[in-house]
């Protein structure tokens, strides 16, 4: 009898610390993408809960903010497009923040040279 009242106390403690700490990683409580249009612009996307705010930041390589909009507690949705043309070439770092995680991406931004073709017709 006090082997089973053991065993059963056993059981129940390996069962209950099972239940307080669990293995399973924690969820982000948003969801974010981040992609190159053609006319290479940057757009946006970010899909959360409506019990957090959310934040979108761009900083230069100097660590200095470009860009920043908040996302209300209310909104689920938001998307939008950034136009980086005026930005000068480097490295910069696209940032979506909520409820204490967030989600970074790098972007470079480089001009390429373009070299006109020059083309003569002669006529005789």
């Amino acid at each position: 009898m006090l082997t089973f009242i053991s065993n059963l106390a056993l059981s129940a403690l390996i069962s209950a610390s099972s239940l307080t700490n669990p293995t399973t990683p924690k969820a982000n409580a948003f969801d974010a993408s981040a992609f190159v249009t053609l006319d290479n612009q940057v757009r946006v996307s970010v899909v959360k809960g409506a019990d957090a705010p959310a934040e979108i930041v761009l900083r230069n390589a100097n660590n200095l903010v470009i860009f920043r909009q908040s996302l209300n507690r209310k909104d689920e949705k938001a998307a939008l497009k950034l136009n980086v043309d005026e930005l000068t070439d480097g490295k910069y770092e696209l940032e979506v923040k909520s409820g204490g995680t967030s989600i970074k991406k790098e972007l470079n931004l480089s001009t390429q040279a373009v070299q006109q073709n020059s083309r003569v017709v002669a006529m005789q």
